[in-house]
């Protein structure tokens, strides 16, 4: 059977033990290693070969010494190959922003059930669409709809986002998966997947 190797980076042992824990339910995934900063994370896969590079990264963002931002920054361009996926506690706009900017393609709320962690992560997978918590996406569609008023003095649209944008982030924010959104709008996952990236 096909393995997917995924590491989690996180400073603090218990969230570690609760996502490795979310983790195990799933048969296909397989612990690669666990670090505590970037700066571990970045050793210990210059100590692995590429063949047991993980395929999906856990980054946690607030971290010591070199924290998630800067660790996928680096490693992004050093590991094409990898996928980097924020995994955080609460949600701070421009530290989510900055961390797709340098590579991340999605976030995950750490208090998600391990049953959605695993279905996202397996999308990721299967399809290469960045996971994104509910949550989340409910936030920053907020932000859209009622953006800051000295924001707006300047630009009715400061987002940029379509209409078709907007449309899919209400939905990604009902939970629904690229799957579900696209057979409920009448277009395929793939071109859900595109819109995301182009939200993102």
């Amino acid at each position: 059977k096909i393995m997917i190797r995924i590491a989690v980076a996180d400073d603090k042992i218990n969230n570690r033990k609760i996502i490795t824990e979310k983790l195990s339910r799933n048969h296909f995934f397989q612990l690669a290693f666990q670090a505590v900063n970037g700066d571990d994370f970045l050793a210990q896969m210059q100590q692995l070969p590429r063949e047991m590079h993980p395929h999906i990264v856990l980054m946690d963002l607030e971290m010591p010494y070199t924290d998630g931002v800067s660790a996928i920054g680096t490693a992004s361009s050093l590991y094409p190959h990898i996928k980097f996926v924020v995994l955080t506690i609460f949600f701070v706009f421009y530290k989510i922003f900055r961390a797709i900017r340098a590579g991340a393609c999605g976030y995950l709320l750490k208090e998600e059930s391990g049953e959605v962690i695993n279905e996202m992560l397996m999308s990721l997978w299967e399809s290469g669409a960045g996971p994104i918590s509910p949550s989340i996406a409910y936030k920053i569609l907020q932000m859209v709809q009622k953006p800051a008023v000295e924001t707006v003095k300047n630009d009715d649209n400061p987002f940029q986002l379509s209409e078709r944008e907007k449309e899919i982030l209400q939905l990604l924010s009902q939970g629904l998966e690229y799957k579900e959104i696209g057979n409920k709008i009448w277009i395929s996952p793939n071109t859900v997947k595109k819109h995301c990236i182009n939200i993102y």
